[in-house]
């Protein structure tokens, strides 16, 4: 399969090349006196908790103490964790029940993966409730004729009766739980009863969505939810590129799904936790992230651009020489609409995968002789044993 992206800019790290936050959150460092209130809520929440495992006290203690070489020295040179000011703005509107779980989740979530530490969950899952997408964006697997295609048998919808399995072994033991993957999630006919069977249970409940579908009905299923992020996949305000960069869509009826989610929430929901964030794949040199948040800052509480990996041509990439351990194998797993589980997303046809959640759990997947051997190879610098992790341009 050739692939469709020409003139590619921007590859490499998966994440972020660029965030805005339209809510005053963009300054480099928070203010002293934002470390010192940050500080005061740790101690409260910490006194007020007496169940806490060994290992969770052991990192809280350590958190707390990188605060207090905050506050006391005015530097970050010397501190192990601190929050970033998106996830700041997260932390002081939790109540104080939530400060703890939501101080370990951010921990976790953000250095697990360079200190390669292992438990008994990952810090995210992200599960995929469908495959079947209604675009077929350049940059996307489903550019792949060869996944996308009913005849391949990789489409399909998860079960509500797998994703109840699913939800009920992780309650409690994670926080992060992202609807996204391979296909869009708003085209799955029961998504108000996986949406509400999943409140008040998690702090880190994300939905990402092309925003094509949006229509009265589906924003008020999304908002009325307990989703903390609400993620628009947009990555262009020009409609001649947007709809090159993403085929089969409308950037007029876009515009317009966006009008009609201001206006709901604004009318609705004006005390929501849930945060809309904007978010683009930046293919070209082009897009500008400050463009970018002028033109979509008033539907939305951030715009994005997030780093480009040749999605869409996976198997065919030439064998490369990264070295580095992949983020993903600490940090998230990958469950699709069937059950199969797979250490990352890249690998769209599941060419790693050696599980089905529908006969196994997760603490068992994610802790197995097999996921640890693939551990061990990109630790030991050898991913170039590993198919596709030697054609990934990710880490």
């Amino acid at each position: 399969m050739k692939n469709s992206v020409k003139n590619i800019d921007s590859k490499g790290e998966r994440g972020f090349t660029d965030i805005r936050s339209n809510n005053n959150d963009n300054l480099l460092l928070p203010s002293q006196g934002i470390n010192e209130k940050i500080l005061k809520i740790l101690n409260i929440a910490f006194e007020k908790c007496h169940n806490l495992k060994n290992n969770d006290k052991l990192i809280l203690i350590e958190i707390l103490e990188s605060y207090k070489k905050i506050v006391e020295t005015g530097n970050y040179f010397n501190s192990t964790f601190f929050l970033k000011n998106q996830e700041i703005s997260e932390f002081l509107k939790l109540e104080t029940k939530d400060v703890i779980r939501y101080i370990l989740y951010r921990y976790k979530y953000n250095l697990y993966p360079d200190l390669k530490i292992l438990e008994k969950y990952p810090p995210n899952i992200q599960v995929e409730i469908t495959s079947v997408c209604n675009l077929r964006c350049v940059m996307c697997f489903q550019a792949d004729k060869t996944f996308s295609a009913k005849s391949k048998g990789h489409m399909g919808f998860m079960k509500f009766d797998l994703f109840k399995k699913i939800i009920d072994e992780v309650e409690g033991n994670l926080e992060a739980v992202t609807f996204a993957s391979r296909g869009e999630p708003t085209l799955h006919p029961e998504l108000d009863r996986f949406l509400k069977y999943c409140n008040n249970k998690f702090l880190g409940l994300k939905l990402n969505t092309n925003a094509t579908l949006l229509n009265e009905e589906k924003i008020h299923t999304l908002l009325s939810s307990d989703l903390q992020y609400l993620v628009l996949s947009i990555d262009e305000k020009n409609k001649k590129n947007y709809e090159k960069i993403r085929v089969n869509a409308d950037f007029d009826k876009i515009m317009k799904n966006l009008n009609l989610l201001k206006t709901i929430r604004e009318k609705n929901y004006k005390n929501t936790k849930l945060k809309i964030r904007v978010s683009g794949v930046k293919i070209n040199k082009q897009q500008d992230i400050n463009d970018m948040n002028n033109f979509y800052k008033e539907f939305s509480d951030e715009v994005a651009l997030v780093n480009y990996v040749p999605w869409e041509s996976t198997y065919d990439n030439p064998i490369n020489e990264i070295k580095e351990t992949c983020s993903e194998l600490y940090r998230r797993m990958f469950l699709w609409w069937d059950g199969k589980v797979n250490p990352c997303d890249y690998d769209y046809k599941s060419t790693l995968s050696k599980w089905n959640i529908n006969n196994e759990t997760i603490s068992s997947v994610w802790n197995s002789e097999y996921y640890n051997n693939i551990r061990t190879l990109h630790n030991e610098k050898k991913r170039k044993s590993l198919t596709p992790c030697n054609k990934c341009l990710s880490t």
